[in-house]
């Protein structure tokens, strides 16, 4: 009498079998079931946690500067010999406007005015800490003015789009264009991690000899 041969290490359980085949249905329909209530669940959410993840690095650096305050300011007055009170007034403006800036933004009140200021941080901070002459940290602060970009952008037309940055039906050409502005510039903070070797040809030749 022959017998059918079953593989090593199979059940009557496998995705494979007879059996598996049936239960594909029911997680099809348990996906579309679950999806439309798990976007109405998460809905009211979602928009403030991706204007929480675009401002995060103005939010960090804000609570920096209070707990490095006497370090800050003594790199600021040590840096351009400003003196003790113009160095605190650096800090201090660094604080007050980042965190002011994304309570703001969180808030949803005078959006764009909080863009602008931490627009201004950011161009304030590149001049203080000589950025510009560092080509990593530049295309750091790139990518936090495309992030703002975004969130000016999605202020425009307030309540058409359920995320921060995405685009929307009908929607401006000035708003497109920012939000493709917006969208390069983040790029760029992705390529800071990249790093490239003048030598790689001469280090594969190597190996491979």
């Amino acid at each position: 009498m022959s017998s059918i041969h079953v593989p090593r290490g199979s059940h009557s359980g496998s995705w494979w079998t007879p059996i598996g085949c049936r239960r594909l249905p029911v997680l099809m329909w348990t996906a579309v079931w679950a999806g439309p209530w798990f976007l109405r669940i998460t809905k009211q959410y979602l928009p403030h946690l991706a204007r929480l993840c675009l401002i995060s690095t103005f939010l960090e650096d804000g609570i920096r500067m209070w707990f490095q305050w006497n370090e800050q300011r003594d790199y600021i007055e040590a840096t351009w010999s400003c003196g003790y009170f113009l160095a605190t007034s650096f800090v201090l403006l660094n604080l007050l406007g980042q965190l002011g800036g994304c309570v703001l933004i969180l808030s949803r009140n005078f959006v764009q005015y909080a863009c602008f200021g931490l627009f201004g941080i950011i161009a304030l901070q590149t001049v203080a800490y000589s950025i510009l002459w560092d080509l990593k940290f530049l295309m750091r602060n790139l990518a936090l003015g495309g992030g703002l970009l975004l969130l000016l952008a999605e202020s425009r037309s307030e309540g058409k789009s359920m995320f921060a940055g995405v685009p929307s039906m009908g929607e401006s050409s000035p708003k497109q264009y920012m939000q493709l502005g917006g969208r390069v510039l983040l790029v760029l903070m992705f390529m800071t991690l990249l790093h490239f070797d003048s030598n790689f040809f001469s280090v594969s030749a190597d190996n491979e000899q």
